[in-house]
């Protein structure tokens, strides 16, 4: 996506449009799977922003319903862009091996969970698939 229609995307949801939040968006926008703080803090565009300025905008991004933020069971947020389309709200599941810790986008997978009817919250956040990726095989 252009810079201006970043922008114009971080203005529509009510924030302003500075140029560390337009970053993190390109950098997000650029990115397979979903990044953890410490990705993003570490990548080279974002050197000239100290840590908590990316986390607040990470934050405040995701806030604003432009980032999903999850937990993929290892106590580390990590965030994309919300993918209109895959589902009503832009999320799908994912997939953690649990040998090497990568993550991989499930967006052609359709998962259809049934909740029993007597089950004291219907609401499914969060897909999350684990195992053994190919390379760990």
């Amino acid at each position: 996506m252009a810079t201006d229609a970043l922008r114009r995307t971080i203005r529509g949801a009510g924030l302003r449009s500075t140029s560390a939040r337009v970053m993190v968006l390109e950098l997000l926008g650029d990115a397979t799977t979903p990044l953890s703080h410490s990705d993003l803090a570490e990548h080279p565009n974002l050197q000239a922003y100290d840590r908590a300025t990316i986390y607040r905008n990470l934050m405040d991004l995701a806030d604003a319903g432009l980032l999903s933020r999850s937990d993929l069971g290892d106590h580390v947020w990590r965030f994309e862009l919300k993918q209109k389309g895959l589902t009503p709200d832009g999320e799908h599941p994912h997939f953690v091996c649990t040998d090497c810790g990568s993550v991989a986008c499930l967006e052609d997978v359709k998962v259809e969970v049934k909740v029993p009817k007597k089950a004291p919250k219907r609401e499914i956040s969060e897909v999350l698939l684990k195992g053994r990726c190919e390379n760990c095989a």
